[in-house]
């Protein structure tokens, strides 16, 4: 009944955002690739049992300060476990896991300089912490609208005094925007004032962003235009997107610049169909994860769903199984604690918002 209940709020959501006009139409190209898939087609048993399995343990392992601590922490790591439990179906304000949801969306907010809107901009996070931010600003936008302000700060773990969600995400699209006009490319690195680029930080920024506009925020399209010629500038002749130069990167960077492209409603560009084609061609030959197996899942997943629908249902069963054979009795991943690929609560949930894509409950996982 939750899950239903779960269901139906987002479906409102979503709904209500249209007849506001937050959601722009898709372009005609982009409507006459629609996907062969519908909302109601049932969920594989293997990939349900998995998901619940995961959601239980980052509901147990969650401290009473809303964060998962481990070798990576902050908020960053704890919107992509939040996201997870968004992802449940559950209702997220009744739900089995609404409590673990609000008591997530306090630590974010706490851990934000209110005068800057910057995510842990006083948590000592070091070179990693646009990553937070970005990565809690997606959370924060998928949380804007399905989850009820009402109760934050007024249960037990509150104090009757913090900022709303819609505020707060407010106030990271502030920054970030502020920090892309001070680059001189429109994209970001590691600090908001940072005049060097990459598409990993920058993909999980413009993510973020991409999410508040979903959600309703406004987000200044030139913020958003220049990203695009920057994903677009960083495309090899082959469609291969770089890290910090053109081409020659890695199937994580060419599958964020196929997500952010999607996301952006930039299907038209010759980049993304360039990209898409090869993110499509190194799925079906197995993929190539290198060291960061849960981080290119995770955008692989997201990619292809949007790029090739096929495609994603066939390496989608490869994934299936693979997590399956992964997944440790307590409910988390084996070799999700690889001090390169997050820690053991950011591994996990990667790995598991890679599986949430069946369940299309996330408005940013909409097609």
């Amino acid at each position: 009944m939750n899950r239903s209940v779960g269901m139906l709020n987002r479906v409102w959501s979503i709904t209500l955002r249209v007849a506001i006009g937050t959601v722009v139409a898709w372009p005609v190209a982009a409507a006459a690739q629609a996907p062969s898939i519908r909302s109601g087609d049932p969920v594989p048993r293997d990939v349900r049992e998995i998901y619940d399995a995961g959601c239980r343990y980052l509901a147990r392992t969650q401290d009473p300060t809303g964060t998962w601590k481990d070798s990576q922490e902050g908020p960053g790591v704890t919107g992509m476990a939040m996201m997870v439990l968004l992802a449940s179906g559950e209702d997220p304000n009744h739900g089995a896991y609404a409590t673990n949801i609000r008591r997530a969306l306090r630590s974010i907010i706490r851990s934000q300089d209110p005068s800057t809107g910057f995510y842990g901009g006083n948590a000592g996070m070091g070179h990693a912490s646009m990553y937070h931010h970005g990565f809690a600003m997606l959370a924060m936008a998928e949380a804007y609208g399905t989850v009820d302000d009402r109760r934050l700060w007024s249960e037990e773990g509150g104090d009757g005094t913090g900022m709303s969600t819609g505020k707060s995400l407010e106030l990271a699209v502030r920054l970030a925007v502020t920090s892309a006009k001070k680059n001189p490319v429109g994209a970001w690195r590691y600090s908001p004032d940072a005049t060097d680029h990459d598409t990993s930080v920058s993909g999980a920024i413009l993510m973020g962003l991409l999410g508040a506009r979903n959600a309703g925020i406004e987000v200044p399209d030139e913020t958003i235009d220049r990203a695009m010629d920057y994903f677009a500038s960083m495309t090899g002749s082959d469609g291969r997107i770089g890290y910090a130069s053109p081409g020659g990167g890695s199937d994580a960077t060419t599958s964020i610049g196929t997500l952010v492209m999607a996301i952006a409603r930039r299907k038209d560009m010759p980049q993304f169909s360039k990209a898409a084609e090869v993110i499509k061609q190194s799925s079906l030959g197995g993929g190539n994860e290198g060291g960061y197996p849960n981080y290119t899942r995770y955008y692989r997943a997201q990619a292809l769903f949007q790029a090739d629908v096929d495609a994603w249902k066939e390496w989608n069963s490869q994934l299936i199984r693979e997590i399956k054979a992964q997944r440790r009795p307590d409910g988390g991943i084996v070799g999700a604690g690889n001090g390169g690929d997050g820690g053991e609560f950011a591994g996990t949930s990667l790995s598991l918002l890679a599986l949430a894509v069946n369940f299309r409950f996330l408005p940013i996982y909409e097609r």
